[in-house]
């Protein structure tokens, strides 16, 4: 039984469940998402490779359940060695003059808000020598893609500050670049892609697991 501890918010689908799955057995998994039966589908797939995990059906947005998700970890292990962020809103596309308000909100809560209050939550339980992982994306500016495209620089913004500032001290904090993979995000904003020419999460997983882990 491994004694350390990996944190993957947004591991319901995509990516986040494929490198939750990858990390099995390396680390025991807590998983966070809204979807409890991904969840559940998850767990089947850490367990059939030996590993275990702790589910965390719970939205990142709703603070008092983050607060009360890193505390349950202070209080069980102690601390985090890992944590992989892949959790992401994407808003409907939309030219920038017509972006609609709920749209927006729905967005910021998600990509930046939460994520903001999360570095606060975990920064603690990772100490000077644990890591933490994020997803860059360079689709920030492109037509249509206002909503999600500023509120995704807007995190990675948060992210790099972060990433300079512990630069010396740790945690180590770094980006890592997938793919494109057919994804449910990347179906909303590619619809009709022929989704046969993306990578699989489970690949893209295998291909930056040495990344994610250092």
């Amino acid at each position: 039984m491994t004694d350390q501890i990996a944190l993957i918010t947004g591991a319901s689908r995509g990516l986040g469940a494929a490198i939750a799955t990858a990390l099995a057995g390396r680390y025991h998994i807590v998983a966070v998402a809204r979807t409890i039966g991904a969840l559940e589908e998850l767990d089947d797939a850490i367990q059939a490779r030996g590993g275990q995990a702790t589910l965390a059906p719970m939205d990142i947005t709703t603070d008092a359940a983050m607060q009360q998700l890193c505390r349950g970890i202070h209080d069980r292990w102690g601390h985090l060695d890992l944590w992989v962020h892949t959790a992401i809103h994407a808003a409907p596309l939309s030219p920038a003059a017509h972006i609609a308000p709920k749209d927006f909100a729905s967005s910021l809560d998600v990509n930046v808000t939460a994520v903001q209050r999360l570095i606060g939550y975990v920064a603690p339980l990772l100490g000077s020598q644990g890591r933490a992982v994020f997803c860059d994306d360079t689709v920030a500016g492109t037509k249509f893609h206002g909503t999600y495209g500023a509120t995704k620089a807007a995190q990675l913004a948060l992210v790099r500050s972060w990433q300079a500032e512990t630069a010396q001290t740790g945690p180590q904090v770094m980006l890592i670049d997938p793919a494109p993979m057919p994804t449910a995000l990347r179906a909303r904003f590619h619809p009709g892609e022929d989704r046969n020419r993306l990578a699989h999460p489970a690949t893209e997983a295998a291909r930056l697991l040495d990344a994610i882990t250092g």
